[in-house]
């Protein structure tokens, strides 16, 4: 199910309407859908390993514990945010600035055009060993999240009751 970003996310409460929401791919629409955002979101801290491990164990109880409540939207969530920590941690890790292009690839005239571009403005790495480890903590949260059997069996259920 591809995400719907045409949606009015200030206006629908996703825990009320589940039947609004789309899976989509990796991390999509991980600060659009509320109520969960504004649930996880200030958990969510990736700056040094220990700030990582703490923030992880927050946003995975808070997963063990949508899981409970059969809220499949709400674990998706969490699932999403400890994978958003692990991206965003390694892209720290990479680039100390966080910037991966020197410029956007994305403003060139096409498809073509963008993967040269990609190329040509990519930055060096300049490896952060804190950023990494803080990385590695959030992927095997994530990694857990992502192979928990209920959660396996509630997306499954929520694709065979909403998906098209």
């Amino acid at each position: 199910m591809p995400f719907d970003y045409t949606l009015d996310f200030k206006k629908i409460n996703f825990r009320d309407q589940p039947e609004f929401y789309r899976i989509g791919k990796g991390e999509q629409g991980v600060l659009l859908v509320e109520p969960y955002k504004s649930e996880i979101l200030p958990y969510w801290r990736f700056k040094s390993p220990e700030i990582a491990r703490r923030s992880a164990d927050q946003v995975y109880a808070l997963f063990i514990n949508y899981l409970a409540q059969q809220d499949f939207v709400g674990a998706d969530m969490a699932r999403k945010f400890l994978q958003k920590g692990y991206t965003r941690a390694r892209r720290y890790a990479n680039h100390k600035s966080g910037r991966k292009y020197a410029q956007n690839p994305q403003l060139t005239e096409s498809k073509a055009a963008e993967k040269d571009a990609r190329r040509k403005f990519l930055l060096p790495n300049q490896e952060d060993p804190v950023k990494a480890a803080a990385a590695a903590i959030f992927k095997a949260k994530w990694e857990d999240a992502k192979s928990n059997n209920l959660y396996k069996q509630l997306s499954q259920e929520h694709l065979a009751k909403f998906g098209k």
